[in-house]
C-alpha cells in the first residue's frame, strides 16, 4: 500500500511525563516508522506509514496521551517520505529558544508504590523510585531539553539493571530520566547531634521514631525541607512556633492516607477529594472536623495534604504519627530552605534531626495551596506540582519578565507568548526572598535561553517597591503597570478575553494608585488591549501611619471610624480598642503621619476590629481570615441586613460601620455582625456593577481569596462573575495580570 510521511509537532507539557516511549508504543501498534524526539518547543515526531494508520496514529497521540501530559497545540504537515524500517526514539538537540513547558513534579504513582512496598522488588523501600507517570520534574531540571544530563541526577550513572529499564520500549521506565535503584541511585541519611549518622532505610525508621517521641526533624522533600512533628503532641507544635517565630499563622498537615484526612476535615463539596488525590497534591483548606492545639489558631478551617514523595510513604509505614504537622522549613516569613548546607544552618535550634536526601534540589519549590471553589481548586498559593506550567498565553513574541509585587511575589516570563509562571517566592523585604527573586529570574531567563537585554521588564507602579528597583537593574526597558488594573488583568490573561468589556473589581490591602494614595477598592471599565479606567472606588478613609497601620487592625479602625460622628467611647468595653486606636485618633486629630486610602483590605481590618480583633496581626490578612471564619459560624435566622450605598461614584461605609457599632453595643452576636458585613459587601459590588450594564464583572486581589464573599457573588452575579483560577488572587497573581498589559504595549510607558 501506498506510504505517506508527516511530521507532527506537539506544544504543550509532553516532556518528562512519557510521552517519547508512549509515541513509540503506539508507533509499533500502527506500523509506523520514523522517529520522536524532544525539541525545544515540545516533541517532534516523523510519521511514515499508510493514510488510515498515520490518521489513527495522530488520533491517538491526543486520545491516549499519558496522565501527566498537557497538549496545548498540534501541527501536522505532509512530508517526503524517508524509507525508514523502524521507529526509534532520537537524542534530542538543544535548541536556541526553548519554549516547551517543563512537566511541574508529580506525585508517587500507584504502580510505584506496589512496588516500594513489595519485598520481591529491587526498589523496595528505595524512597527514589520513579518512573515516567511520576517523580520529579521541575525540581531537577538545570537546563532543557530534559534529558538525564540536564538533571541533577546527572552524578548518578545507571547501572546495568536501570539502564536496560530505561531502554526497554515495554518498560514503563522507557526514558525514566531520574530512574534509580538501591545500588546506583542516592539514597537518605539522618543526622543528628546525639547520634552516629544513619544511612538508608534505617534513617528513616530512626526519624519516624524520633517524630512519634515527640521531636522536630527537618526532612528534605522534593522541593525543599520541611519541619515535621506529631500534629498531636501539643507541646511539639508548641516548640515548632516557638523555636520558628511563627506565632499565629495556620501549619499545614499531612494525613497518612485519604481516610484519615476525612476525619481531619469536613469539606463541602466533593471536589475536595479530587484535589487531594490530583498529581499536584497541594495543601487543600476545608472546615476542620478535628481539633489539634496550637496548629490552626483561630481558625475554622485546616489545610490537609496527602503524601507525595515515596519518602512520604516511608516514614507514615515505619510508624511516624498519622497526622503530621509539615511545615516550609525556615524562620518566619524567609525562603524555604533547599540547599544541604544552608539547611543545617539556618535550621539549627528548630529542628531535632536531619533526614537529608543525596540528591540535590535545582530551585526551591513551596507547596501549593487550594480551596475549591465552585467545584474547582483556586489557587491560593502556586508551588510544587502546579510551576511552571504555562498559565495563560498572550499577543507578544517579545521575551517579557512581569516582576509581580513585593508581597507573596512570583514572577512570570513570557516567550514566544506562552507566559510561565514561577513558583512562590515569598515577600520582598526580605533579603534572603530578594536573593532568590534574583535567582529565580536568573533560573527562567536560563532554561528558556533568553538574555535579559532581550526582554520587555514589566512591574508595579510603586516608585519604592523593590521590584520596581530591580526592574532598574536588568538593563532592560521597563514599563510601569498599576498595581490594581494588573489583578484584575490576570483574570482577563487567564480567559484570553483581550478585548471583552468589562467591569473590574480590585479589592485588597494596600497598592499604589494613579494619584500616589494607597489604593484598595477600585472599579475599572474597559479592556485589557485598549485600558481600563477607574470610574468607581472605595470612599477614602485616612490611614494613621501608612503601611504600618495594615499591622494594627485598630489602626485602621480609627482612620475609617474619624469619618462618623457621635461614636460611642470605642476604648471601653464592648469594644476595647484600647490605647493604640486612641494614639492613631490623634494622628488623625493633628494630621500627622496620615495616608488616604481606599483599601477594602483596611474596611475588613476595621470591622474585625469592632468585633474583638483588636491585637496585632502576626502575619498579613490574619484579621480578614478572622472576620470570614466569625461570619461562617453564623447561624442564617436573625441576620441583620446593612446598607453599603453607591452614591457619586463611591461606596459609602459610614452607614455600614455607624450600624455595625450600634449592633455591637446592643450586644447582637458578633457572628451575626460578621455575617451580614459580607453580605453587604456582595451587595455593594452588586449595586455598583448595575451601573455598567450586563458585563462579566472581574474580581482580584486578595479580599477575594476570601470564599464567603465569593460565594455571595457568585449567588448574585451568576456566571458574570469571573475570578482567578490559575493563579492566586492576591498578589503571586500579579505579574500574570502584567505580562497581559505588557503584550499590549509598543515600547516603555506605564498604565
Amino acid at each position: 500500500m501506498l506510504r505517506r510521511a508527516r511530521l507532527i509537532r506537539i506544544r504543550g507539557i509532553v516532556q518528562g511525563v512519557g510521552f517519547r516511549p508512549f509515541t513509540h508504543r503506539l508507533a509499533h501498534r500502527y506500523a509506523i516508522s520514523g522517529w520522536v524526539k524532544n525539541g525545544g518547543d515540545g516533541v517532534e515526531i516523523f510519521a511514515e506509514g499508510t493514510i488510515g494508520a498515520l490518521d489513527a496514529f495522530a488520533d491517538a497521540l491526543l486520545s491516549e496521551a499519558p496522565p501527566a501530559a498537557r497538549i496545548a497545540s498540534t501541527d501536522v504537515a505532509d512530508a517526503r517520505c524517508e524509507g525508514l524500517a523502524e521507529f526509534e526514539i532520537r537524542e534530542s538537540r538543544p535548541s536556541s529558544r526553548p519554549t516547551v513547558r517543563i512537566a511541574p513534579d508529580l506525585a508517587a504513582c500507584d504502580a510505584c508504590l506496589r512496588e516500594l512496598f513489595d519485598p520481591a522488588d529491587r526498589r523496595y523501600r528505595y524512597p527514589y523510585i520513579n518512573c515516567t507517570d511520576c517523580g520529579p520534574r521541575y525540581s531537577i531540571v538545570t537546563s532543557l531539553p530534559y534529558d538525564r544530563a540536564g538533571t541533577t541526577m546527572a552524578a548518578w550513572p545507571m547501572c546495568d539493571f536501570c539502564a536496560a529499564e530505561y531502554h526497554d520500549p515495554a518498560n514503563r521506565r522507557f526514558h525514566a530520566q531520574p530512574v534509580a535503584c538501591p545500588v546506583c541511585g542516592p539514597t537518605y541519611v539522618l543526622w543528628a547531634s546525639a547520634a552516629a549518622e544513619v544511612r538508608g532505610h534505617d534513617a528513616i525508621v530512626a526519624a519516624a521514631t524520633m517524630l512519634r517521641a515527640g521531636s522536630i526533624v527537618a526532612v528534605k522533600g522534593i522541593g525543599g525541607y520541611h519541619l515535621a512533628c506529631d500534629a498531636r503532641n501539643a507541646d511539639a507544635v508548641a516548640a515548632l512556633r516557638e523555636r520558628k517565630f511563627r506565632k499565629e499563622r495556620p501549619f499545614a498537615l499531612m494525613a497518612r492516607d485519604l481516610a484519615t484526612a476525612r476525619t481531619l476535615v469536613a469539606p463541602d463539596d466533593d471536589a475536595f477529594d479530587a484535589a487531594l488525590l490530583s498529581t499536584a497534591r497541594p495543601i487543600v483548606l476545608a472546615p476542620a472536623r478535628a481539633v489539634f492545639a496550637g496548629v490552626a489558631p483561630d481558625n475554622r478551617e485546616l489545610g490537609v495534604m496527602l503524601p507525595y514523595a515515596p519518602l512520604h510513604h516511608l516514614l507514615f509505614a515505619a510508624g511516624a504519627p498519622d497526622v503530621l504537622v509539615l511545615t516550609s522549613a525556615n524562620r518566619s516569613s524567609e525562603p524555604i530552605a533547599y540547599d544541604d548546607a544552608d539547611a543545617r544552618r539556618s535550621l539549627a535550634g528548630i529542628a531535632d534531626a536531619f533526614l537529608v536526601g543525596d540528591r540535590p534540589i535545582a530551585r526551591r519549590l513551596d507547596d501549593s495551596v487550594v480551596r475549591i471553589s465552585a467545584g474547582a481548586p483556586a489557587i491560593l498559593r502556586r508551588g510544587r506540582g502546579y510551576a511552571p506550567m504555562a498559565v495563560a498565553t498572550v499577543p507578544s513574541t517579545r521575551p517579557l519578565l512581569a516582576l509581580g509585587g513585593d508581597l507573596k511575589n512570583a514572577l512570570a516570563l513570557v516567550v514566544d507568548g506562552q507566559v510561565f509562571a514561577s513558583q512562590h517566592i515569598g515577600d520582598l523585604d526580605h533579603r534572603s526572598a530578594r536573593e532568590a527573586c534574583i535567582a529565580t529570574i536568573r533560573d527562567l531567563c536560563a532554561i528558556y535561553a533568553v538574555r535579559p537585554a532581550e526582554l520587555l521588564v514589566v512591574h508595579d507602579a510603586h516608585p519604592e517597591y523593590v521590584s520596581t528597583a530591580l526592574a532598574g537593574e536588568l538593563g532592560a526597558p521597563a514599563i510601569a503597570v498599576q498595581h490594581h488594573r494588573a489583578h484584575v488583568a490576570s483574570v482577563i490573561a487567564e480567559r484570553g478575553a483581550w478585548t471583552t468589556p468589562l467591569l473590574g473589581v480590585a479589592f485588597d490591602g494596600t497598592g499604589y494608585g494613579d494619584d500616589g494614595t494607597i489604593w484598595g477598592g477600585e472599579f475599572f471599565t474597559g479592556t485589557v488591549k485598549d485600558g481600563f479606567e477607574r470610574v468607581a472606588h472605595l470612599r477614602r478613609a485616612q490611614l494613621p501611619g501608612g503601611d504600618a497601620a495594615a499591622r494594627f487592625p485598630v489602626a485602621a479602625a480609627a482612620g475609617f471610624l474619624a469619618e462618623l460622628d457621635d461614636l460611642p467611647d470605642l476604648t471601653q468595653a464592648p469594644f476595647s480598642l484600647g490605647e493604640r486606636y486612641a494614639a492613631a485618633r490623634e494622628l488623625i486629630a493633628h494630621d500627622v503621619r496620615c495616608f488616604a486610602t481606599t483599601s477594602l483590605g483596611r474596611l475588613f481590618d476595621t470591622v474585625a476590629a469592632l468585633l474583638g480583633f483588636t491585637r496585632p496581626m502576626s502575619f498579613e490578612g490574619q484579621a480578614a481570615m478572622w472576620l470570614e471564619h466569625l461570619a461562617a459560624a453564623a447561624s442564617p435566622a436573625g441576620r441583620p441586613t446593612y446598607a453599603f450605598p453607591f452614591t457619586a461614584q463611591e461606596l459609602d461605609y459610614r452607614p455600614l460601620l455607624r450600624a455595625i457599632v450600634a449592633d455591637r453595643a446592643a450586644a447582637r452576636e458578633a457572628t451575626q455582625i460578621a455575617a451580614a458585613f459580607h453580605v453587604a459587601v456582595a451587595d455593594g459590588v452588586t449595586a455598583v456593577s448595575q451601573r455598567y450594564g450586563d458585563v462579566p464583572v472581574v474580581c482580584s486581589g486578595g479580599v477575594f481569596q476570601n470564599g464567603l464573599l465569593v460565594e455571595l457573588l457568585r449567588e448574585r452575579l451568576g456566571a458574570r462573575a469571573w475570578f482567578n483560577a490559575s493563579v492566586p488572587a492576591n498578589d503571586g497573581g500579579l505579574a500574570l495580570g502584567q505580562a497581559g498589559l505588557g503584550a499590549f504595549a509598543s515600547g516603555p510607558a506605564s498604565f
